[in-house]
């Protein structure tokens, strides 16, 4: 016999099923309907490339392989070099070790404590040629792009730098503050002949310097437009470790072990800064907006878990391991601890220790060892300066970035109390994916927008009262 009271609840709750599908539906629908649209408009046509002076600068840069390994700066120290001697500016190369060449000059400003250092890396990653379509030390350009290893990292913001640094000394002014140019080795490997060496044995290198432009920035771009400038303030911290143990199965039941600190569903901290980058992202997404813009109420719904990894990362440490090899006569497994900034790497290190003891696994070599490092500040007056000059520029918002799984030598600025901000020209989803992968190439048209910018923040902070 059929309840009739039953039988309406159960048409009830199948019609609320229905209704909660067909939104999702519906959600499913408008979302992809957008992103679709944005796609097909961005229809490119290959405009004509003009080559200029600036471009033609960075033609012959690209074209030297300065390539790490094997490790062999110094043509590249010695172009940059004759440029310099062009131009009457005094330099010095600085070799820690046979042909690791870093390149440093100064324009002394009146003022002192106020510095501005221009940081770039000479090396770049080796290149495969079958992963090339075209020759990776030609600097070809081809439908408007220009292919050449070191096109995006990072020898274009490396000739921005540099012109802007010539700049200040045609200028024939005495600058209100000092301008350093310091283009460095072995960034792409250990640091161990550029700024690791520099720092502790060339102190004076950085005397009186308070900010620092690098590489790091992230440009977001819809339709040929930049949609979102990001400048780098800070990065996770890498500890990089190899694990040995006497058997295949121990490191593989050491691996299984730490798979839950592989992908994290909840928060560990969130810092500010990681506070203030979601927010200034979130205008510039449409999945995860609204829990972007106010992190906290998301984790107090429990939503947190549903943000994509990059995101939640920025808020734990993190922790990754590479496949099992054979050593001799031992079984090795390289491991990565991706930190917060501040987190206490010693600390870690013990964490990682007690986790894998039970296996019989332990730590042969700790390889690299990064953090704690401070973020830097975006509260600043260059950080306003650089924001100012970016907008009016690229005409887009401009926020705070955090990188995650990428390093640079601005941590070992912001360790002695120097404001390091990461920047880059304007590089498209396509061009960005080439970095240290094969073709990597930069628009011709953006790098001189790159040029520009780059050109007007130095002069107006080195002239400016």
């Amino acid at each position: 016999m059929i309840d009739p009271q039953r039988h309406r609840r159960e048409r009830i709750i199948a019609a609320a099923i229905v209704l909660v599908v067909a939104a999702l539906v519906a959600g499913v629908v408008i979302y992809n309907r957008t992103v679709a649209e944005q796609v097909l408009k961005q229809t490119y046509v290959p405009r004509e490339t003009k080559i200029t002076p600036e471009l033609e600068m960075l033609r012959h840069y690209v074209r030297i392989d300065t390539s790490n390994p094997p490790g062999n700066e110094r043509p590249g120290a010695e172009w940059l070099a004759g440029i310099l001697a062009a131009n009457g500016i005094h330099y010095e190369i600085i070799e820690p070790a046979p042909r690791r060449s870093n390149l440093y000059a100064r324009i002394k400003g009146r003022r002192t404590g106020e510095g501005l250092l221009l940081l770039n890396h000479i090396d770049v990653v080796p290149a495969t040629p079958s992963e090339w379509t075209r020759p990776a030390f030609s600097a070809e350009i081809f439908l408007n792009e220009m292919y050449g290893r070191g096109t995006l990292d990072m020898k274009s913001i490396a000739i921005c730098e540099l012109l802007a640094f010539i700049d200040i000394a045609r200028s024939g002014r005495s600058p209100e503050r000092d301008v350093v140019f310091l283009a460095v080795a072995d960034e792409e490997a250990e640091s161990t002949w550029g700024m690791a060496w520099l720092v502790q044995h060339r102190p004076d290198l950085f005397a009186g310097i308070r900010y620092s432009i690098n590489e790091g920035g992230i440009t977001e771009m819809v339709q040929e437009r930049v949609t979102y400038f990001g400048i780098e303030v800070g990065t996770k911290q890498v500890v990089t470790l190899l694990l040995r143990a006497a058997s295949r199965e121990q490191l593989q039941q050491t691996r299984i072990a730490l798979e839950p600190w592989f992908i994290r569903r909840e928060p560990e901290r969130i810092s500010p800064e990681v506070k203030a980058w979601m927010r200034d992202l979130a205008p510039q997404r449409i999945a995860f907006r609204n829990q972007l813009a106010d992190i906290d109420k998301t984790v107090t719904n429990g939503d947190f878990w549903e943000l994509p990894q990059g995101y939640r990362e920025m808020t734990q440490d993190n922790l990754w391991a590479e496949t099992v090899e054979r050593r001799g006569n031992e079984w090795e497994m390289r491991t990565h601890l991706l930190d917060l900034p501040d987190t206490n790497p010693d600390e870690r290190i013990s964490w990682l220790q007690s986790k894998i003891a039970p296996f019989g696994t332990r730590i042969h070599e700790v390889v690299r060892k990064d953090g704690p490092v401070p973020l830097s500040s975006p509260h600043t007056p260059f950080f306003q300066l650089l924001a100012r000059e970016a907008k009016r520029i690229f005409g887009a918002p401009v926020g705070v970035e955090i990188l995650n799984r990428s390093a640079n030598d601005s941590r070992f600025l912001r360790k002695r109390g120097v404001q390091a901000y990461g920047i880059t020209p304007p590089v498209n989803f396509y061009q960005a994916e080439t970095l240290h992968r094969g073709n990597e190439r930069i628009r011709p048209d953006y790098f001189e927008q790159g040029v520009v910018f780059v050109r007007r923040v130095v002069a107006e902070y080195a002239f400016g009262r």
